[in-house]
């Protein structure tokens, strides 16, 4: 006989998480979100390090720069999701029969546990001379820079959008000192997108720029990321 439900549906199906002597509400409610996120629970499935791995496919998907061949930069590259999908895309293990093997190098301030197909290193991207080293281990340019960093949250919105979009821009700075000409940049900004300097940075050197909103992002989630194409060199 099949088991009577409360009559809520999927609803009965949600982990719950108890506030627990010492944790903040807002953890509490973090960790329940991460519990109950189907994004969360297929990136565990299918062994990526985490949810942000689906928002860079949904963008390759559309835009299509992770293409075998390419030489890949990933700012910020912890803990490595971006990587892992970049690899298989650019063909970096070679795989592929026929088709043209390419690379990937992540970079990030703390240490990144070894991708198989991606060269990590740890360097912070703002020192002087950032740029000669990448394009060093890339033996040249790159076709894509890419960055899913955020800065550290205060709790305050406006401070922390100030924030992401001047990491934002320092990440396109560098993508201006490393891309080779027809390139693509992709990084993750807040609501509203790019905006003021930054916007009209990469329309300067861009052919085209688009703000997006994957559907892997949360709802909840002020977090867009812009695509800009076709660097001008």
């Amino acid at each position: 006989m099949a088991k009577k439900t409360s009559g809520r549906g999927e609803r009965d199906l949600r982990v719950k998480v108890k506030t627990a002597r010492g944790r903040k509400l807002s953890s509490t409610r973090w960790l329940e979100r991460q519990l109950n996120d189907p994004y969360v629970a297929r990136a565990r499935r299918e062994g990526f390090r985490g949810r942000a791995a689906f928002k860079i496919m949904e963008l390759d998907d559309k835009y299509r720069f992770l293409v075998p061949g390419a030489r890949v930069v990933d700012l910020g590259c912890a803990p490595g999701g971006w990587c892992q999908v970049a690899v298989p895309r650019i063909n970096a293990l070679g795989e592929k029969s026929g088709k043209a093997v390419g690379r990937i190098i992540g970079v990030d301030l703390q240490e990144v546990e070894p991708i198989a197909g991606a060269e990590l290193h740890v360097l912070d991207f703002l020192e002087d001379g950032a740029d000669f080293k990448v394009k060093d281990w890339l033996g040249g340019r790159a076709d894509v820079v890419m960055s899913d960093m955020a800065a550290a949250s205060s709790g305050h919105k406006q401070t922390d959008h100030l924030r992401i979009v001047a990491l934002c821009e320092a990440a396109a700075e560098f993508a201006f000192d490393v891309l080779e000409e027809g390139g693509t940049f992709v990084a993750k900004v807040l609501a509203g997108g790019a905006e003021g300097t930054l916007q009209a940075l990469l329309k300067q050197r861009f052919d085209k720029v688009a703000n997006v909103k994957p559907g892997a992002s949360r709802a909840d989630s002020s977090e867009k990321f812009v695509v800009a194409t076709g660097f001008r060199g």
